[in-house]
């Protein structure tokens, strides 16, 4: 915005405009002097070897080691967010190691992981540094994973995707009216970024956080089936996952661990084919089956692969081919 020294930033659907010294709402992107600079770039506060399984991915190289980073920041305010002491903090509040690209593929070659995930906060927010690591770790081999909450622009997504080989999105839920009360945001954006995912050919699976009182009657569980399978049809996996009181819903209870089956066999009677329970132990809610024969394909215990019996891609029982990446 020439003449007034005022920058705006198209990441995502927010579109903060900042004058001088402002930051967006994210709390990481700021107006330098005229210029929009990262404030997190090569500055992670988290850095782990996880199972995959953790993101969580269930079809994707199960079994394996993903390296995964985070810096702080966010472009949500989930009033339930489970990882609020990094995702709504600012870069002063939480001391960063220096990590840039090239020592974060070194060191997930170094760990034996197969994947880079960025993870834990919202990566959208600390883009430059998520591509440009996901360029290199494209180039040395390993695969790279993406945990988001989806909240981005059209334009930046696509300029990512081809460097991401698989995802997990939050899909927080089915109405506007819930992403406006809840997470001071909108749903659109998040529908748009799993109808990309998809079409770009990313791995996705998407994970649904059940918070008691806020989506988890029937009505809420059908229709964000309704939602899922018109957007994405039934054989990507769902995740739901058990909410515990964090941030500004303290005063909650933990999401019942019978609401978590109840919306799981309601998500397979819409047709979803592979549906999951997380953060809570559940009979098969952690095991893949054959959508066709029902046969047990790959048993988990936790974020432990117990059993794995899909070869070249396929049911050994009937041939049916499981989607997802099993190598």
């Amino acid at each position: 915005m020439s003449g007034t020294d005022k920058v705006q930033c198209l990441l995502c659907p927010f579109s903060c405009v900042l004058a001088p010294g402002e930051r967006g709402t994210c709390r990481i992107r700021l107006n330098h002097g005229g210029e929009l600079v990262s404030l997190v770039y090569g500055l992670p506060v988290a850095v782990h070897v996880d199972p995959v399984e953790k993101k969580p991915l269930f079809h994707f190289k199960p079994g394996s080691s993903t390296f995964s980073i985070a810096c702080v920041g966010c472009n949500l305010g989930c009033r339930y967010c489970q990882n609020w002491e990094i995702s709504q903090a600012s870069p002063e509040d939480v001391p960063p190691v220096q990590l840039p690209p090239d020592e974060v593929v070194r060191a997930a070659l170094d760990a034996g992981c197969s994947s880079v995930s960025y993870t834990y906060s919202e990566p959208v927010v600390w883009y430059e540094y998520m591509l440009d690591t996901a360029r290199a770790a494209r180039e040395a081999g390993l695969s790279n994973i993406l945990v988001t909450a989806g909240y981005i622009n059209e334009g930046p997504l696509r300029e990512l995707a081809p460097y991401i080989d698989a995802a997990n999105v939050d899909l927080k839920g089915s109405t506007d009216s819930f992403y406006r009360r809840m997470c001071f945001a909108t749903i659109a954006p998040v529908l748009r970024c799993l109808q990309v995912l998809s079409e770009t050919g990313v791995w996705l699976e998407v994970t649904n956080l059940i918070v008691p009182g806020w989506n988890d009657s029937e009505d809420d569980i059908s229709s964000l089936c309704s939602t899922f399978t018109g957007l994405l049809g039934t054989s990507v996996p769902l995740h739901f996952s058990r909410f515990f009181p964090m941030y500004r819903l303290v005063d909650l209870a933990p999401t019942p661990v019978d609401t978590l089956v109840r919306a799981r066999q309601a998500a397979r009677d819409a047709g979803i084919d592979f549906v999951y329970v997380g953060n809570a132990t559940t009979e098969g809610g952690e095991t893949t089956t054959c959508p066709v024969c029902g046969a047990e394909l790959v048993v988990r215990h936790g974020f432990s692969v117990e059993t794995m019996r899909v070869s070249d891609g396929k049911c050994p029982d009937c041939s049916t081919p499981i989607p997802g990446v099993w190598d």
